[in-house]
């Protein structure tokens, strides 16, 4: 069992050698994203090994790479996921229905949108991505509210060999801040600034300085105090303490009282031993190489036949500077010249096998994405039918809707820790525009509640949510399918109040999304009087 304690130099020398051996085993991790990124900017010839052999020859980059991660992308964003909170207990649905309309609300204050298209190009491109719930005291006109960032992975650590990053004992995230900011918010770092080789960086375009910033650490742990599991959170640099969760009396039982880290760590394609897997780039990446050298070799060929070389006599009666300026009509010769003089270097025509090889590559590499024609609205082998392709794009879509499956998981721990920052900070009533008007929600309804029974008190619970994700924007397809089944219901009768009864029956088998809502609208119409005839209008 331990004691509260303050947290100073000692404690921070510990957390920072703690985090030196953390980064030594992310390393590794942290290479092959750097790497990644110059692929995914097609600068991957530099990420080649190249000899003397390799200098001067062309440097083709294709974009099938790059086509098929934006295809993804697009999948992922006619998917946006929106959350459904439902109750574990019939007490809690009116706080579920109250959640379901908030947390969208609060999603759309923190531009989810386009953190989620972001989210989504990081993740695809290096296998995971990694995204903060945090309580921001600034925000709301200092009253504060939730926010939510997208995390650059290379500027998290945790402990090495763990599946989750929840086991870590600790977890930093280290953040570069401009020296002046910090002197003007932390006026004792005056003289102990400097400090920036903490973070591994990409290969910039730009000229990136970063003499005049410092790193920043934050720094989240465990611990049991008094039996009691707390999170705790401190923020140094170098040796000094900026903040300390343990050296605040308000933090008395931890930092957040859900006990949690606030990072939520998304995976594309596990491995075993680490929180974070890999990404399309690491799939595609050899077939793209040799899609590429062996463009570089069709370039190559096709150059050389396009440019005509010729032998010529060192003592050749033929004028050289005159014969190589193909802009002169004449060119003058001393005496006469034969075949021997001068001839032309002529070039075999590319071999066969190295067309066929580079179209196998393009397949691999389109079948191991899973970026095939049809995919992308293509067709091929006759295939024209409008039926035909949209059957055949549902049943290849099916990596996607695995790949969102993953995604949905994660976002679903993100709307958890959005409820438990709304139960343990939303002290007042906040106000929220949904649809239809406005609400007015507090962290009271989600508060713990006495539980009674023939008198004798069992202590107390707080209400606990499942969060179901739904797609908030389908993609055309989509709603091309929703509208047809919305005219064929209405053409089979469903919303005739004298069929209701068959209408219900026939609805009891179906499942599409949306079915509730028809069912109660049959019910409503089947209970309505019948509409009286011969009236006058």
């Amino acid at each position: 069992m331990s004691t509260n304690k303050k947290t100073g130099e000692t404690e921070i020398m510990r957390a920072a050698a703690i985090l030196k051996r953390y980064r030594e085993g992310k390393a590794n991790l942290e290479k092959r994203i750097v790497s990644n990124e110059q692929w995914w900017k097609m600068r991957h010839w530099g990420e080649l090994p190249l000899d003397e052999y390799d200098r001067g020859r062309p440097r083709p980059a294709s974009a099938w790479l790059f086509n098929s991660i934006a295809n993804k992308h697009a999948d992922a964003m006619d998917n946006i996921p929106e959350p459904v909170v439902l109750p574990r207990e019939s007490s809690d649905r009116e706080c579920a229905s109250q959640l379901s309309k908030i947390l969208p609300a609060l999603l759309e204050r923190c531009d989810y949108e386009r953190l989620y298209s972001d989210m989504w190009w990081y993740k695809l491109k290096n296998g995971s991505c990694c995204q903060a719930v945090l309580w921001d005291p600034e925000l709301a006109d200092g009253a504060g509210d939730i926010s939510i960032k997208n995390i650059d992975i290379l500027n998290l650590f945790w402990e090495p060999g763990i599946k989750d990053i929840q086991q870590s004992p600790n977890l930093f995230y280290v953040s570069l801040c401009d020296n002046d900011l910090l002197i003007g918010q932390y006026p004792q770092l005056e003289g102990k600034l400097g400090d920036s080789g903490l973070l591994t960086g990409y290969k910039y375009d730009d000229n990136v300085d970063n003499s005049e910033k410092t790193a920043v650490v934050d720094w989240y742990y465990k611990k049991y105090v008094n039996g009691e599991k707390q999170l705790h959170y401190c923020r140094f640099v170098g040796n000094t303490v900026l903040y300390s969760s343990e050296n605040d009396e308000a933090c008395a039982h931890g930092f957040y009282a859900h006990g949690q880290y606030p990072f939520v760590i998304d995976s594309l394609f596990s491995v075993e031993g680490s929180p974070c897997g890999f990404g399309y780039i690491d799939i595609m990446r050899d077939a793209q190489m040799y899609i590429d050298k062996l463009g570089q070799v069709l370039l190559e060929h096709t150059i050389s036949m396009g440019r005509k070389r010729f032998f010529i006599k060192n003592n050749s009666a033929i004028k050289e500077d005159e014969f190589a300026d193909w802009r002169r009509p004449f060119v003058h010769v001393a005496g006469n010249i034969s075949d021997d003089d001068i001839r032309e270097i002529k070039i075999d025509p590319l071999d066969p096998a190295v067309m066929p090889a580079l179209n196998l590559k393009i397949q691999e590499l389109k079948e191991t994405s899973g970026n095939r024609d049809f995919s992308q609205g293509g067709t091929s082998n006759g295939v024209t039918a409008a039926s035909a392709i949209a059957a055949l794009q549902e049943a290849g879509n099916k990596l996607s809707r695995d790949m969102l499956k993953g995604s949905y998981d994660a976002f679903s721990k993100v709307c958890c820790l959005m409820i438990e920052l709304i139960r343990e900070f939303y002290d007042a009533p906040r106000s929220f525009r949904i649809t239809g008007g406005f609400t007015d929600f507090d962290g009271e309804m989600l508060a713990a509640k006495p539980i009674t029974a023939f008198g004798v008190d069992f202590g107390s619970k707080k209400p606990v949510f499942d969060i179901i994700c739904r797609a908030a924007k389908k993609s055309p397809f989509s709603k091309a399918a929703q509208n047809e089944l919305a005219k064929e219901l209405f053409s089979l009768g469903f919303f005739n109040p004298a069929l209701s009864g068959q209408a219900l029956a026939c609805l009891d088998m179906m499942d599409f999304e949306g079915k509730e809502s028809i069912v109660r609208m049959i019910k409503e119409n089947a209970a309505q009087p019948a509409a009286k005839g011969g009236e006058d209008i």
